[in-house]
């Protein structure tokens, strides 16, 4: 399956927070989407991989997913070395995305800034034909996709372009609240963490209103490129 759009996470979750607005605005279009997560979060404090996996899929229904997978990395220790780059080549040879959104440049959590690196330079490796891959037995031809943005995540980085997502903030906040068991619900007897506090999603709500102040929406989101952007015209920028 050819996907349109695919997003590199290094946690579940992390695409529901960052980009979810924009894989939904994308598939209302008409796009094929996918997320391809890292690792299963298996170091959070609350909940457990197991529901993750569930709270993933729940999530994957909302937004109208193509196709979401997890490859196992280990949570808190995966490294940018040529096993894990091996592993997203596939991933990107397998589904020929056009456009890659990927981890923040860096981030409060370690794992982000290392995903986000790991995913660039498997993204660069993977168009090198030279360099040889199978999926299933089958011999997988090279791929680079035209377009790699990285999603802003706690911390604030100055975005190079804002998606607008007005129309895709309540599908966004649903997507979030498939993963019960990682944010505010005073219904569950967990520990409290640094996400899981009321506060957390206020913040979620106001970056996402900063942003669409910038461009003259309710909501958006922000991305960053390590190239310079172009456009055929002027006139196609908001």
């Amino acid at each position: 399956m050819k996907l349109d759009l695919l997003v590199l996470a290094a946690h579940p979750d992390d695409a529901e927070l960052c980009c979810s607005g924009t894989i939904v605005k994308h598939i209302k279009q008409g796009k094929k989407a996918g997320i391809i997560d890292l690792t299963r979060g298996e170091l959070g404090t609350r909940g457990s991989a197991e529901i993750r996996d569930r709270e993933a899929a729940a999530s994957a229904q909302v937004l109208g997913l193509s196709v979401r997978e997890n490859l196992g990395f280990r949570d808190g220790f995966f490294q940018n070395d040529e096993q894990h780059r091996l592993d997203i080549i596939r991933m990107i040879r397998k589904y020929q995305p056009d456009i890659v959104l990927t981890n923040a440049l860096h981030d409060r959590h370690p794992d982000h800034g290392r995903a986000g690196d790991l995913a660039n330079d498997a993204i660069f490796l993977s168009g090198l034909r030279r360099i040889e891959t199978a999926d299933q037995g089958v011999q997988q031809a090279e791929w680079r996709p035209r377009l790699v943005l990285q999603y802003i995540q706690d911390r604030y980085i100055r975005p190079d372009i804002i998606v607008d997502i007005s129309d895709e903030m309540d599908t966004k906040l649903e997507s979030i609240r498939c993963f019960g068991t990682q944010f505010f619900n005073p219904q569950l007897d967990e520990p409290q963490t640094y996400i899981s506090s009321p506060e957390f999603m206020d913040s979620i709500l106001g970056r996402a209103r900063e942003f669409g102040k910038d461009i003259g929406a309710t909501f958006g989101e922000g991305f960053t490129s390590r190239k310079l952007l172009g456009v055929s015209s002027l006139f196609d920028l908001k």
